[in-house]
């Protein structure tokens, strides 16, 4: 049981928060590192010290899936199940893990030290396969990686006294263009753009085209032009900058980089935002499988407060005062979408929102709100400082500037590579030493899947958008399995809120294990069609409307890997009854006609039953 005295560790994280009920997801995240999951008397304590209903806090705290409600193990393994990974061979490592450490998957060993399990992408992609011990980052992992592991888990050695290389993980730079080639100081963006003037940066903005790069591709002067006019509660007139640090999109991880190599230029572009729209405050939510990175992130705020770049009177800009906090996620691919972020921010399970009203007029807390990606925050910042039509000069007309690609799969190179915006699929294939692939995945599993005839095609919003994965698959992969992947994926991170998309793509995984397991016919590929239609129509979110892009996808383009695999043309049962009574046969010793049924249940004749 937690000690009576269990306030005494709660209470200063409540007072760090300043008991403020859209801080619960901090909250219980420092909670659970303090005791090791969240207690059923830490949830009864937050309930009355935050006034909120007890099944408001235990909502939240079930609905992501890094907090626990049941211990789980001193250390916590998840292995990340991106498709990368099961292409590097993460499940057999998995199953060696387990069986050094007498575990079973999905569950925790009888002595309470280990629990192991799956996570999904962990923003390693360039260098997996990878795992998560107790929220940290290992990459790179090998057979003897994984058996050294086994035997500082045995010793309870503390993760400070493993070996530094498991932990480490490089930028993999490749290709830099503007913004990953150049040195830019902190606060010159900031300084440029208070030299402008704030209705000057809008205009730059406008001028220089910039789209998003989250993958919606909406225009950024026009969202800080509409949150700069919109009217604020009387009582309570402020405005907020929210950086989406949230790239949960499988094979994404640029924004993992940007943040390393240019945190500077983020919080710039933040910064330079919100003198934009007359902003006081800025949120970075940031996943929590970059958890590794808070320590030096929270570092970097102080040292620009320090420099004048944060706080009161930024950059000696009397009545410019402008204020950055992180916090983290809690693993939820579906925060990634705006509106679930603001939910989770404001301390709440993360499901996203009814629109209208856009966060531009009602955001976070109530008020408007700019929320933009990592990458558009940097083009922002470079705008600021460079201006509108020098970025418009890069690229293409309709998608102005570069964009950077987190590159992974059966390639040579994997990493970050950044191109203008048009750049053909065939000459990034060629730059990161693809030359046996059969399909790239673009924009990660909910983006677009391009066949070989397909590689012509142009990376840019009028031609092939996306929010920066790409994967490549050889000539030897297998497109259904990797349409499979995607399945669980969506499955596993369907918030539930709507019916469509909670039963829906429960029902397309079912299908697609039914014909992985050698039991589909062509009644599988129908029923997969119809959800495809349904989700796309009803889903609540974009999560659930392109849920299905994948199979769709490789379904028309890869159609031997499903048909392969068929056995007939008519509906065939998954369950095979005759089969299950083997045992009852046995045990019985009966052996006549009444003992054995088909497929369909039909008693069969004594030796000619399947």
């Amino acid at each position: 049981m937690l000690d009576s005295n269990h306030g005494l560790y709660l209470e200063p994280i409540l007072a760090r928060y300043h008991l403020r009920p859209e801080n619960l997801v901090q909250i219980l995240r420092e909670a659970q590192e303090h005791f090791g999951y969240v207690h059923p008397d830490a949830l009864d304590y937050l309930s009355v010290k935050l006034n909120l209903p007890r099944a408001r806090v235990e909502g939240v705290a079930s609905f992501y899936t890094f907090f626990h409600l049941q211990p789980c193990g001193k250390y916590r393994v998840l292995f990340s199940d991106n498709i990368t990974d099961r292409m590097l061979g993460n499940q057999a490592l998995m199953e060696r893990l387990c069986r050094n450490l007498w575990v079973e998957a999905g569950k925790m060993s009888e002595d309470g030290l280990v629990s192991v399990d799956y996570t999904s992408c962990t923003g390693m992609c360039d260098q997996g396969p990878a795992l998560l011990v107790n929220g940290q980052a290992i990459t790179r992992l090998s057979a003897e990686r994984i058996d050294r592991i086994c035997e500082l888990i045995r010793a309870q050695a503390p993760l400070a006294d493993w070996p530094p290389e498991y932990f480490v993980v490089t930028d993999n730079i490749r290709r830099s263009d503007v913004l990953l080639a150049g040195d830019w100081p902190a606060g010159e963006s900031i300084r440029a753009a208070i030299a402008r003037g704030a209705e000057a940066v809008l205009e730059e903005l406008k001028l220089s085209n910039l789209r998003g790069r989250g993958g919606a591709g909406f225009t950024t002067a026009t969202k800080w032009e509409s949150a700069r006019a919109a009217p604020c509660p009387a009582d309570k007139p402020e405005r907020f900058v929210v950086c989406n640090a949230d790239e949960g999109e499988p094979g994404t991880f640029k924004d993992r980089v940007l943040l390393t190599r240019h945190a500077d230029l983020v919080f710039d572009g933040m910064t330079v935002a919100g003198f934009a729209i007359g902003a006081a405050k800025g949120l970075v939510y940031l996943r929590g499988e970059y958890h590794y990175l808070l320590p030096a992130l929270l570092a970097k705020l102080e040292e620009r407060r320090g420099n004048g770049l944060l706080g009161k009177a930024v950059c000696a800009q009397p009545g410019f005062d402008f204020d950055i906090e992180i916090h983290m996620g809690a693993g939820a691919y579906v925060c990634g979408e705006e509106s679930a972020l603001l939910e989770s921010l404001e301390g709440k399970r993360g499901v996203p929102r009814n629109r209208p009203p856009f966060p531009v007029t009602c955001g976070y807390l109530g008020q408007p709100t700019v929320v933009n990606n990592v990458e558009t925050l940097c083009k922002a910042a470079l705008i600021a400082l460079k201006g509108g039509a020098w970025y418009a000069s890069l690229g293409t007309k309709q998608s102005t500037g570069t964009k950077l690609l987190s590159i992974s799969g059966d390639v040579e190179n994997p990493g970050i590579y950044e191109y203008p915006f048009g750049v053909s699929v065939a000459q990034v294939l060629n730059d990161c030493g693809a030359g046996n692939a059969q399909a790239v995945q673009v924009s990660g599993a909910s983006g677009i899947c391009l066949a070989m005839h397909e590689f012509s095609r142009r990376i840019a919003f009028e031609d092939v958008p996306t929010a920066g994965a790409f994967m490549v698959f050889g000539a030897h992969r297998d497109m259904f399995e990797v349409a499979r992947n995607f399945a669980h994926f969506f499955a596993h991170e369907s918030c539930g809120f709507c019916t469509p998309c909670r039963v829906g793509t429960s029902l397309v995984v079912n299908f697609m294990d039914k014909i992985a397991n050698g039991h589909g016919s062509q009644y599988e590929i129908n029923e997969i069609f119809k959800i495809h239609r349904l989700l796309h129509a009803a889903s609540h979110c974009g999560l659930g409307q392109t849920a299905c892009n994948p199979i769709f996808d490789t379904l028309q383009k890869f159609r031997p890997a499903y048909e392969q695999r068929l056995r007939s043309l008519d509906f065939e049962p998954a369950f095979d009854l005759d089969q299950a009574l083997a045992v009852a046969r046995q045990m019985t010793g009966r052996n006549d006609a009444g003992a054995h049924f088909d497929a369909h249940g039909r008693e069969v004749e004594v030796g000619v039953q399947s």
